[in-house]
This record gives structure tokens, C-alpha cells and sequence, in this order.
């Protein structure tokens, strides 16, 4: 039963009422086609952000192979470029974070996406200059694309978060983040096409592998190219309407018209007038810290960037250095014979991504409404550590006695990471921040995610050759384990957000009427 409102006169209880109406209507409104698009719209962005991070997996090998006499890329510049995308994400979860806090979602959405295509197609066409190298191009490329794929992360988290029902929100930003593993399987996949289609011409000169390695960079324009139009049509969320605009007129509208309600019997002539409800805490520089001095509130955000910090030492650790760990059990490499190696390398990708990432990322998406987020990440980060420190200890015993059974030991690390911690970090930060702050806080812990990921991305490259060709590996196994017993120990400082609305989780409606009553305490002071 609908209620009508007159649009002036409304004292603060009519107001909140209408507030708390328009937000449930989102919260429970039945599962539909706009949502199936904004999981695609959101998560074509991620299928190109893993599909661009982890495509240069395979190109650092051939860069070698084809510019390098001795047809290995120098490791400064192998790290040089590996890191600088991750380099470029920091900035881009940080910068996007709040940009979409301070100027909207919707403004901000698609601006990411376009960063990436420029970026992408800069890379595939680099070459060697007399005053900036191949490898310098690339860096400076990727630093750009990193970016973009950095804005990808609070935007399409907090966007799906707050359009998405209630009792599904878990799954909706899980199944984005999932997409991830299809882009990440994509770039096998690919190389494996280019390679057999380049075969004779690369056996018979392995400068042919240039061909290969454009393509394979260039391919990633493609999902992003189809994705920017719809997210530059996306609608800005309601809650950023309501909370941040606080526009509530505007905000009821835009809900009527993604709903696809008939709200013909609630026009008025004041209809279109901006309608403010003064109890709607504003975003600042002093709200911020007075709302995150509060113990309560600054405990999930150190517990949601450490808990991502931790896992991303790890999962990029080994995620951006998986063909070194394969060639140290003699998986990939065949000495003399390019063709191989590579083919080997993208072989060995596959099979991780096929018995680890993929099924992990969708176990998440369809267990974590009946799990919760709170004990995927716990069992992801416990599991994981007893792999690492199974790998690591056992290293030598387990590469010589099988070497199956060595990947199958390190497949199943990817999918308890996926299972696990590599999903719900991205999940929880999108829930647990108050409106003014939501993309801000997702930014800072996807940003502490990234610092783990630069860590661990120079630690490896500084360390793995330590002692000889590949013999820090396992000590850094160990290492990574340490880092997931921290992951799993600042869980416990994480709200479970299961069936929760976001209003409840942040604290939000209560802390909108405390800063009211000091804001009126302080004008009657006055």
C-alpha cells in the first residue's frame, strides 16, 4: 500500500520515513534484469582488468626471447614492468575511491574503462626508440593501464553494492569479482591460438614471437571497448542520490524508474523541486576523521586493508611469477626450443586457472550468502596457509617425487585464495563504509592490497635467485604462508555483513542523527 506525501512541510521523521521507504525498496525488490546487467556491465570490466594484469605473465618471456641475446629479459626490467601496473592500481584505487565520493558514480564510471583501452593499445604498439627503450614504453604504459584498472575496484564494487538486493548482494559482487578468473584464463587461452597460429614462423625465427605478444596485449581493448558504453549510460545510484546529493525526490524517482514502478499517483507540482533532509550527515575532511576515530569504525578499516594487504603478497607473489615457479620443476622450460617454452607456460597457466581460480571465484559466488563472508575468508586464509607452508617445507621431496602432484598442490593454493580471502576482500569493503565514505574505504584497502602486491612482486624478483637459479622459492612459500596466518587473524576485527542492509552495517543512520544534533547544538551555541 502506497502512502502520499506533500512535498513541503515535511517535518524530519516524515523525511527519514520516506528515506528508509526508497531504501528498502532497493533492499528488497525481487531479482531482475537490471541487476543480471549491472553484474555484466561491472564485471566485463574485471574479465579485462585480470586479462590486462596477468597477459604479461606470458609477454615478459617472449620480450626476452625476441629483444635479448641471451633470450632472458633482464630481471630489473622484468620487475619493472610487472610492477608498474600494480604501481598504476594503487594510484587508481585511491584516486577513483574518492573521486567517486566526492563527484559520483555515475561520473566517474566508464573514465576507468577508457584510461584502459588507450593504454592497452599503447602498449601493443611500443617499440624501441633512441631515447626510450621497449621496456621503458612498457612501463610507463602500464602504469597508465594500472590506473584504470585501479578505478575499476571501487566503482564497480560500490556501485553493484548499492544497487543490489539485500539478501544477494554477496553473490552479485562476487560473481563480478569472478569474472577475474575468466580474464585471467582468457590470456591462456589466447596465447595458446596466437602460438599454434605462428608456429612454423616462430620455429623458424623466433622474432615472429613479436606478433604474438602485440596481439596478445592488444586483445585486451576488446571486452573494454564493448563495456564503456553501458557504463557511461548506468544510472547513479540512489543511495549516492539520497546520502551525498540528498536529493530525495530525485532519489525516489530514480528507484521508481529502476524498479520499473508507476509512480503517476506521487506527482506533484513540487515534484522536480530538490527536496534535503537535514539530518544527512555531510562528507568532509573533519567528518572523516571524526567518524574513523571511533574504534568501532577504524577497526573494520584496518581489518579489511590488512586482511587485503596479506592476501595480495601472495596471490600476486605467485600470480605474476607462476611461470618462474613452473620452470623451476622443469614444467615450462625447454632449453633451445622458444616455441615450447611458451606454449608450456601458457599450457601451465591454464591448468591452474582451470583446477584453482575459476572454480574457486564461483564456489564464492554461490556459497557466500549461505556461508557468509566472514568464514569463506577464514577457511580461505587457513587453508591456504597450510598449502604455502605444505609447498614450502616439502618443496624439494614434493618436485621430485611428482610433479603433478607439485601442481596440483599449488592449483589448489589458487583456489583457496579464490574461495577464500581474494573474493571476500573485495566483497566486505563495498558493505561495511557509510555512503559518504564507501568508495573512499574501498579504495584505501584496495590500495593496501596493492602495497602487498608491489612487496611482493620486488621481494620475489629480489629474492628468488638467492643461493642460486630459483632457490629462495621455497623460503618465499614459507613467507607467503606467514602472510596468510596475519590475513586470517585480522578477520576477526571484520563485521559479518550477511543479510545485513548497508545502513545497518556502517552505523550510518545513527551517526547521520548525531552529527544533526551537534550541527543544531552548535548553530543555538552560536
Amino acid at each position: 500500500m502506497s502512502t502520499e506525501y506533500s512535498n513541503t512541510k515535511l517535518d524530519a521523521a516524515q523525511l527519514n520515513e520516506r528515506r528508509r521507504e526508497a531504501l528498502a525498496k532497493i533492499d528488497n525488490a525481487e531479482f531482475g534484469w537490471f541487476h543480471i546487467r549491472a553484474c555484466l556491465v561491472a564485471g566485463v570490466g574485471f574479465f579485462t582488468d585480470a586479462y590486462d594484469l596477468f597477459a604479461i605473465n606470458l609477454v615478459t618471456p617472449m620480450l626476452g626471447i625476441i629483444y635479448f641475446a641471451n633470450g632472458t629479459l633482464p630481471s630489473d626490467l622484468d620487475l619493472g614492468i610487472k610492477v608498474a601496473a600494480s604501481v598504476g592500481t594503487f594510484l587508481g584505487q585511491i584516486g577513483f575511491g574518492y573521486l567517486a565520493d566526492r563527484l559520483g558514480r555515475k561520473r566517474m564510471y566508464g573514465i576507468e574503462l577508457m584510461i584502459i583501452i588507450v593504454a592497452t593499445l599503447g602498449q601493443a604498439l611500443s617499440g624501441n626508440g633512441y631515447v626510450l627503450s621497449l621496456p621503458a614504453a612498457l612501463i610507463i604504459w602500464r602504469v597508465l593501464v594500472g590506473i584504470g584498472i585501479g578505478g575499476d575496484y571501487p566503482l564497480s564494487a560500490v556501485i553493484t553494492s548499492e544497487f543490489a538486493t539485500t539478501n544477494r548482494r554477496g553473490a552479485m559482487m562476487a560473481a563480478v569479482f569472478a569474472m577475474q578468473g575468466f580474464g585471467y584464463l582468457t590470456t591462456g587461452l589466447i596465447a595458446i591460438i596466437l602460438l599454434a597460429a605462428f608456429k612454423n614462423s616462430i620455429i623458424a625465427n623466433p622474432q615472429n614471437l613479436d606478433y604474438v605478444w602485440r596481439i596478445l596485449i592488444g586483445f585486451g581493448c576488446i571486452p573494454a571497448l564493448v563495456a564503456v558504453y553501458f557504463r557511461l549510460t548506468i544510472p547513479e545510484t540512489p543511495r549516492y542520490v539520497l546520502d551525498i546529493e540528498n536529493n530525495l525526490n530525485k532519489a525516489e524517482r530514480d528507484v521508481a524508474n529502476v524498479l520499473k514502478e508507476n509512480r503517476n499517483h506521487l506527482q506533484s507540482e513540487d515534484d522536480n523541486e530538490v527536496l534535503q533532509n537535514p539530518s544527512t550527515a555531510k562528507g568532509s575532511f573533519s567528518d572523516f576523521i571524526a567518524y574513523f576515530s571511533k574504534w568501532k569504525n577504524f577497526k573494520v578499516l584496518f581489518g579489511t586493508s590488512m586482511a587485503w594487504f596479506a592476501l595480495d603478497v601472495a596471490f600476486y607473489g605467485i600470480g605474476l611469477n607462476n611461470s618462474f615457479i613452473l620452470s623451476s620443476i622443469n614444467f615450462s622450460s625447454v632449453k633451445g626450443d622458444y616455441w615450447n617454452t611458451c606454449w608450456n607456460a601458457a599450457v601451465g597457466q591454464i591448468i591452474i586457472v582451470l583446477l584453482g581460480s575459476v572454480p574457486g571465484y564461483w564456489v564464492t559466488v554461490f556459497t557466500i550468502e549461505r556461508l557468509g563472508r566472514i568464514k569463506i575468508q577464514l577457511l580461505g586464509f587457513f587453508m591456504s596457509c597450510v598449502l604455502f607452508c605444505v609447498l614450502g617445507f616439502a618443496y624439494s621431496q614434493i618436485k621430485n617425487y611428482s610433479v603433478a602432484l607439485f601442481v596440483f598442490l599449488f592449483a589448489a593454493t589458487q583456489f583457496f585464495q579464490n574461495f577464500g580471502p581474494n573474493s571476500t576482500t573485495f566483497v566486505i569493503p563495498g558493505e561495511v563504509f557509510p555512503t559518504r565514505y564507501r568508495s573512499t574505504g574501498h579504495g584505501i584497502a584496495a590500495g593496501s592490497g596493492k602495497l602487498g602486491a608491489i612487496i611482493a612482486q620486488v621481494g620475489f624478483s629480489q629474492l628468488k635467485d638467492r643461493g642460486g637459479s630459483n632457490a629462495f622459492i621455497p623460503q618465499l612459500l614459507q613467507i607467503f604462508a606467514l602472510f596468510m596466518l596475519i590475513g586470517l587473524l585480522v578477520t576477526f576485527l571484520i563485521p559479518e555483513t550477511r543479510g545485513k542492509t548497508l545502513e545497518e552495517l556502517s552505523n550510518e543512520n545513527d551517526y547521520a542523527t548525531d552529527s544533526h544534533n551537534n550541527n543544531t547544538l552548535n548553530e543555538e551555541e552560536k
